[in-house]
């Protein structure tokens, strides 16, 4: 009898071995050894407390930052789906939004309330719990600087609740445990003309689409930017921009459009794409002696 046999139960869909390709931007790799979606978190909380503490547990979000390797997730896989964790409400200069919610129409609801501040959300394609992990941040603002706390949930079910300081954000990094399941944030805007605040996501919105190849199946900025460099001006120079590596399947690239996104042209396989990044890590240490960190992150087993 496996783990799988004596999972607790749900309110919520329990599926195991369920594909992760259809659920990431890349659009590749294997299976879920569970696949858990709650209804609620009341539902998450009490499965997180029966389930058994070895069993690993790994959230994903919308996958637009995250390749699942070919092997597939030991453990249960959580994602956050559906109203009860993608609402969105705002309260005097206050936003409050579910793990779940898009970055983008936390932006939206920002300027639908008349605040500043939270505009880049919009340039950002992923859910509010992972730039509450990631400290996430594009267009010179990051997560930081609009945050007030956040409440979420332990490996073990217990409720948490996290003011900013309690994060010691620093750059794409939280030193929050890893192991917390963000249900909701708070942020703090500032008052300002509705028509200025979507001026200003209508520009990032448009900026975005010109220089990001966001119609491709790809995952957001591959590595962070080195102190003092920018990681597209590296890859790109290390002669990697439209160049396809292959693995084991038909291959990836780095976008002609913008070189730190990633591209999957049409057959790739997660082994392509995490071998493309890893190979030009060496490339460009061996030709620049600059270390690139990734920023996308990657689960689960190789094949």
């Amino acid at each position: 009898m496996s783990w799988r046999d004596t999972l607790p139960a749900v309110r919520g869909k329990l599926l195991c071995d369920e594909p992760l390709g259809p659920f990431t931007w890349f659009r590749v790799g294997g299976n879920a050894d569970a696949l858990f979606i709650p209804a609620d978190a009341d539902d998450l909380a009490d499965f997180l407390k029966a389930l058994d503490p070895v069993v690993p547990v790994t959230v994903l979000g919308v996958g637009s930052n995250v390749i699942v390797r070919d092997g597939g997730v030991e453990g249960v896989v959580v994602r956050l789906a559906g109203r009860p964790f993608a609402g969105i409400t705002t309260e005097g200069d206050a936003i409050t939004a579910g793990a779940g919610a898009l970055d983008s129409m936390v932006a939206k609801a920002s300027a639908k309330a008349g605040l500043t501040g939270l505009e880049f959300y919009a340039g950002i394609p992923g859910t509010i719990g992972g730039a509450l992990t990631m400290n996430a941040g594009c267009y010179g603002a990051e997560t930081k600087d609009i945050l007030v706390s956040a409440r979420g949930v332990t490996r073990a079910g217990e409720r948490v609740e996290y003011a900013l300081a309690d994060f010691g954000y620093t750059y794409r990094h939280s030193e929050a445990p890893a192991d917390i399941i963000w249900l909701e944030a708070t942020f703090r805007g500032t008052p300002a003309d509705p028509e200025a605040v979507a001026a200003k996501i209508a520009e990032i919105t448009s900026r975005r689409e010109l220089t990001q190849p966001i119609r491709e199946k790809t995952g957001g900025s591959t590595f962070k930017n080195p102190p003092g460099h920018s990681s597209w001006k590296l890859v790109d120079e290390a002669g990697w921009r439209g160049k396809l590596f292959k693995a084991t399947g038909g291959g990836a690239m780095f976008s002609e459009l913008h070189s730190n996104f990633m591209i999957n042209p049409g057959e790739a396989t997660a082994a392509d794409i995490e071998g493309l990044g890893d190979a030009v890590r060496a490339d460009v240490q061996s030709k620049r002696n600059v270390n690139l960190e990734w920023e996308i992150k990657r689960i689960g087993r190789p094949l």
